[in-house]
C-alpha cells in the first residue's frame, strides 16, 4: 500500500472534531511539520493537544489504514506529488483533501480526458441502447468514462467502457472494503482488472443513514469535479419519492463548477416520459447544455469533446473561499 507521511498527517488532522475540508484547505498546503500542524490545531480546537497526542492519533490512523491493505492500493492527500487536481471552479469547502484508491490513479490527472456518464437506476431498453452508443463513441476518442457504480445507468456506462476496450473510473460513496451496492462488487473487480480506477474519500463504514446520504452527495460532487464534461442519460426531476437525486446533484455541481454538460433527449419521443423530466428541465433552464439524441449523436458528442479541450475556468473570487 502506498501512502506518505503527509497523507497520514492530513487524515489525522481530519479526524479531529470540527476540522473539515474547508479548514484544511485554508490552513494547510501539505507536508507541514508536526509542530506546525499541532500549532494550527491548537488555534482552532477547544482543547489543547500536544505533539505526543498528535503522534498517538497518527499511529491510530496508520493502524486503521493498514486494515485495508488487501482492498486499496494507496492513499493520497493535498501536498502529495500525485494528488490529482480537480476540474472546474470549486470552492475550498468542496475540494477533496484525501483520496483512497485502487487501480490507476493517473486516470484522474488533468492530462487524461474524463467524461462522466450518469443517470437513473431503472433505465428502459431505449435509454440503455443509446447510452451504450454514447459510451462506445467516447471510447473511440480516448475518453475515460466516469460514473458512480450505482445500478442502472452507472453500471451500463462502466460495463460498456470495458466492453469497448476503454478505461473507466468508479467514484464510490463507501470505503473500498465495503463496495456499494454489494451487487456490483464483481463489476468493481472487473474495472480494476481492465486498468480502471476505484476512488473514494472514505476508509470506514458510515455510522448512520444520514451520514451515508451525505456520502452519496459527496460522491456526486467528485463525479463533477474530476470530469471534463458530464452527460445525463435520463433522470426524474425532483419529486416526493426522491428518485435518482444523485443525477440531479451531479448535474447541479457540474453547473456550479462550470463543467460542460450534456443531456440525452429527443424532442419528438421523450416529451411525456417522466424518466426524462430532469433532462427536459435542464434544457429549459440552460441554453448552453448540449442535447444528444440518436439522430445527432456523433456531432453532439464531438461538440462536448471539443468543449472539454478548450474550456477555461474563471478565477474564483474571495467569496468562494468562505
Amino acid at each position: 500500500m502506498n501512502y506518505s507521511d503527509n497523507a497520514i498527517n492530513v487524515l489525522s488532522v481530519k479526524s479531529y472534531r470540527g476540522v473539515g475540508r474547508a479548514w484544511i484547505m485554508k490552513n494547510m498546503k501539505g507536508n507541514e511539520s508536526i509542530n506546525t500542524i499541532v500549532d494550527l490545531l491548537n488555534q482552532h480546537l477547544k482543547e489543547t493537544i500536544t505533539v505526543e497526542d498528535f503522534y498517538t492519533t497518527r499511529q491510530l490512523m496508520v493502524n486503521k489504514i493498514m486494515r485495508l491493505k488487501n482492498h486499496i492500493d494507496g492513499v493520497v492527500a493535498i501536498g502529495d506529488d500525485n494528488f490529482p487536481s480537480h476540474r472546474g471552479n470549486v470552492k475550498q469547502s468542496e475540494q477533496p483533501v484525501v483520496l483512497f484508491y485502487r487501480g490507476d490513479l493517473s486516470l484522474l490527472n488533468k492530462s487524461n480526458k474524463n467524461i462522466a456518464v450518469i443517470g437513473l437506476l431503472t433505465p428502459d431498453s431505449n435509454i440503455e441502447d443509446i447510452e451504450k452508443k454514447i459510451v462506445s463513441e467516447l471510447i473511440k476518442h480516448k475518453i475515460t468514462i466516469v460514473s458512480g457504480l450505482a445500478l442502472g445507468c452507472d453500471s451500463i456506462a462502466h460495463k460498456q467502457a470495458i466492453d469497448s476496450n476503454g478505461t473507466t473510473i468508479a467514484i464510490l460513496p463507501s470505503s473500498l472494503d465495503d463496495i456499494l451496492p454489494a451487487s456490483n462488487k464483481v463489476l468493481a473487480k472487473e474495472i480494476i482488472s481492465k486498468n480502471g480506477l476505484l476512488v473514494t474519500e472514505y476508509y470506514e463504514k458510515a455510522k448512520s443513514k444520514q451520514e451515508l446520504a451525505s456520502r452519496y452527495q459527496d460522491r456526486d460532487r467528485l463525479q463533477a469535479l474530476f470530469s471534463d464534461g458530464i452527460i445525463l442519460s435520463a433522470s426524474y426531476a425532483k419529486n416526493d419519492q426522491g428518485n435518482d437525486s444523485g443525477s440531479r446533484l451531479a448535474m447541479k455541481y457540474a453547473l456550479n463548477y462550470s463543467i460542460p454538460r450534456a443531456v440525452l433527449y429527443n424532442f419528438q419521443t421523450n416529451g411525456n416520459d417522466p424518466k426524462y423530466d430532469l433532462n427536459r428541465q435542464i434544457i429549459n433552464e440552460d441554453s448552453n447544455v448540449i442535447v444528444i439524441n440518436s439522430e445527432n449523436l456523433t456531432t453532439s458528442l464531438k461538440i462536448i469533446i471539443e468543449k472539454t479541450h478548450r474550456v477555461i475556468y474563471k478565477p474564483l473570487s474571495i467569496t468562494d473561499f468562505l
